[in-house]
């Protein structure tokens, strides 16, 4: 179990890395003026856009707005601290990669419906956003499995624990 729980752990380590990178470099963009970011991440969503085709990211119907503002304000602190928990081993780790699983398969569905529903989205773009309705899943399961006991933060060694002394 504890390979298993490593694998998971490597996984959404790489994903709530990007997450981190991610919303406040881009995802921002859709809920606040662009003028406040540099030009070339500007340029980098307009590429995204065109490339992909995504119509919410153009177009920013009021329920997508409300999802990326939920997640900046929620779902990306939780992935920060996610980040902190797989680095320092910490056993509340369980509870913050719930949360965000949670939370981010709510917001998934109704990206997901609406994409699916409207029959604007191309299979690019479909791709594009499915993958996170699995880390999503991945992560809840990693927030339901059971903190082992055994398992150190990524790359460290275990460390000694001295017994007092009566």
């Amino acid at each position: 179990m504890g390979a298993f729980l490593k694998l998971i752990d490597v996984i959404l380590f790489i994903v709530f890395l990007v997450i981190a990178i991610a919303v406040p470099l881009l995802d921002a963009q859709t809920c606040l003026p662009s003028n406040i970011f540099p030009d070339i991440l500007v340029n980098l969503k307009t590429w995204y856009t065109h490339e992909y085709g995504d119509y919410l990211v153009s177009e920013k119907p009021h329920f997508f707005v409300g999802l990326i503002w939920l997640e900046l304000l929620f779902a990306w602190p939780l992935a920060l601290a996610s980040l902190y928990g797989i680095v320092a081993g910490k056993s509340w780790l369980r509870t913050t990669c719930l949360l965000y699983g949670v939370s981010t398969l709510t917001s998934m569905v109704a990206i997901l419906s609406e994409l699916v529903g409207s029959g604007k989205a191309s299979e690019k773009l479909l791709k594009m956003y499915s993958p996170f309705m699995g880390f999503a899943v991945l992560a809840i399961l990693r927030g339901l499995l059971p903190h082992s006991r055994k398992s150190n933060a990524i790359g460290t060694r275990p460390s000694l624990v001295r017994k007092k002394r009566a």
